[in-house]
Parts: C-alpha cells; structure tokens; sequence
C-alpha cells in the first residue's frame, strides 16, 4: 500500500528520476516496526515542497542568517547535538524528519533539543541498503539525517541529488558528502559543571567551524552553545574569520 502510494504521487517526476532506487528502498523501510511505516506514510500525506527551512537562530547564524535550503545537503561533523539542533528547527514548524545508519541515536536527546519525535522515523540498520532507504525516505520526508557507512562518491550523491531538488527535500549526512551546500565540523569543545573529579555536565560550549561553496557561507568559526545551562542551544560571538589561505583552498 505505501509502495504504491508513493509511486502514485512521484508519477510525473518518474522520467527525470532513477527509479531503480524506489521500491528496494521502501521494502526496506516496509521490514522495520509497524510504527516506522504508518509514519512515513503519514508523512506523504503531509508533503510540500519548502524552498528554504525554518531553522533554530544560533543554526541561522552558522549559515549566515540563512534557513536550511530545499534540495541541498549539509555534512556534520564531531558533534550528534549539531546535527539534532539542525533538525529541530524544521521539526517544530511541523516537518517530518528521519535518521538512517545511527543505532545509537538518541531519540530522548533529540526531544530535549526540541525534535518532535512524533513526526520522526527512524531506520537505524539499513545493512547495504542505505542509498535506497534514504532515497525513499527524501521522497516522503522533508529532512533526512544519514550516516553512510564509508565515503560517498560522486555517483552516489548524484542518484540523489534530483529527488533533493524535486522535493525541496533537505538531507544531513553525518560525515563527508560531495557538493554538500555547507560543511559544519566541532573542532573543540569546552564543558562547565565539573568540579575537582566530582560534579555533573551542565554545558557545552563548542567551535564549530562553517565552510561552504556559496560566497555567503565563506569559513568562519563560531561559538555555540550545545547546549548552554538552561538547557538551550544558542551562539556566542563569532571568534574570527578563517585564514585567507583556507577561504581559497575551499573556493
């Protein structure tokens, strides 16, 4: 029944997309609990195409005041809490979000950071399927998170890269990913809440480093909280632009 609902609703896009990606996808999604199909199916009766995604502002600022943008992919790296920040942002306003390749994805976790884990589908174990798992998934769903199991080539992100655009979908990969819209990396982090071997973590404050391939997403390191005290994610000061020597090794 979801299969063949959502071949119905991609019928006029079926000439510009690789089709042999769909149905073994979607069997795949189909063998995971029962609560996994009836969300994405949930979700296809609830897709629209958004151009740009509402975001959390200390997200916003790490992409230079800008929300996430339909049809593109955004690579994680050093921090799970950044990839929940970013999907908290869209889940709030009411999208649907899934997590492929993450067994060990904290789903208590990303409720305290604001996902709401009632339009969340989660397929931690794609075995080998993964590339057809998440192509079905970015037809359905409006942010896709994936941990591919080794590195992405370029013809791999390629079969995925219509159905981003046609779908204004959004995808995270948690990792490197070739012609990703930025690349967000932690290269430090900081905690407060302990004491002299006793105390327990109250915050985190990280630096995360944003380098991109459009002139508004030039290198840049910013300080953000992940999260701070009260339990929120929130950004400091930006630290400094990066070197020159790294904007032109980038451009």
């Amino acid at each position: 029944m979801l299969l063949a609902r959502a071949k119905a609703q991609k019928v006029a896009q079926a000439q510009e997309l690789d089709e042999t990606a769909e149905p073994v996808g979607l069997r795949r999604v189909l063998t995971a609990p029962r609560t996994t199909e009836t969300r994405v199916q949930q979700a296809l009766d609830t897709a629209s195409v958004d151009r740009v995604l509402p975001t959390l502002p200390a997200v916003s600022e790490l992409l230079a005041g800008v929300g996430l943008r339909g049809g593109s992919v955004y690579s994680v790296r050093g921090s799970t809490a950044l990839v929940m920040a970013m999907m908290a942002g869209p889940s709030a306003e009411g999208a649907w979000c899934g997590v492929v390749g993450l067994p060990s994805f904290g789903a208590e976790a990303a409720r305290g950071l604001g996902v709401d884990l009632d339009r969340l589908v989660l397929v931690p174990d794609p075995v080998h399927d993964w590339l057809n798992v998440v192509a079905a998934l970015v037809d359905a769903l409006t942010v896709v998170v994936v941990r591919p199991p080794g590195e992405v080539t370029p013809g791999e992100a390629s079969r995925l890269a219509a159905r981003l655009r046609t779908r204004g979908a959004v995808l995270i990969s948690v990792g490197s990913w070739p012609g990703s819209e930025a690349r967000l990396e932690v290269e430090s982090n900081s905690w407060t809440g302990l004491g002299t071997g006793e105390g327990l973590l109250a915050a985190r404050q990280a630096t995360v480093v944003v380098t991109g391939r459009r002139a508004a997403v030039r290198p840049r390191r910013h300080q953000l909280w992940l999260p701070g005290p009260d339990g929120a994610i929130r950004s400091a000061e930006t630290i400094r632009s990066a070197p020159r020597w790294q904007e032109e090794a980038v451009g």
